[in-house]
């Protein structure tokens, strides 16, 4: 086994997203396909990039409150294939997330509104998924 300690400077990152640091760490370097395998032992964070970071808008107990579940782990996951489905598709993949005992699911990275799905007709599926 070989180990590798990399350091990147802070300003590479946006201020307070741990999203943008991991999407760095994790997408960009484990899809480098010169590398067979990869594994990810430690990340650190320097205090200046820490004080950045303000927390969760609202925590945990919001969430449960929006959502009516309490006394368990909530459930979600994020819809595959990440590309591809159309918007209709998309919605009836979180449809049957949602009425498999999932509580909530999460769009891909990658999702975003490209012309084969559309943020606002793929936003009216989920929402119609959901009710």
């Amino acid at each position: 086994a070989f180990y590798a300690f990399i350091a990147y400077p802070i300003d590479l990152f946006e201020e307070g997203s741990v999203v943008n640091v991991f999407t760095s760490l994790v997408g960009n370097v484990f899809g480098f396909k010169a590398i067979r395998a990869l594994r990810l032992e430690d990340v650190r964070f320097p205090i200046a990039y820490v004080m950045t970071c303000n927390g969760p808008p609202q925590g945990i107990q919001v969430e449960r409150d929006i959502m009516n579940k309490y006394g368990r782990p909530l459930l979600g996951c994020t819809i595959k294939p990440k590309l591809g489905l159309s918007a209709k598709n998309y919605g009836r993949a979180v449809y049957e997330c949602l009425r498999g005992g999932l509580d909530f699911t999460k769009d891909d990275e990658n999702v975003n509104s490209q012309p084969f799905m559309r943020w606002r007709n793929r936003f009216d599926f989920v929402m119609e998924a959901t009710l």
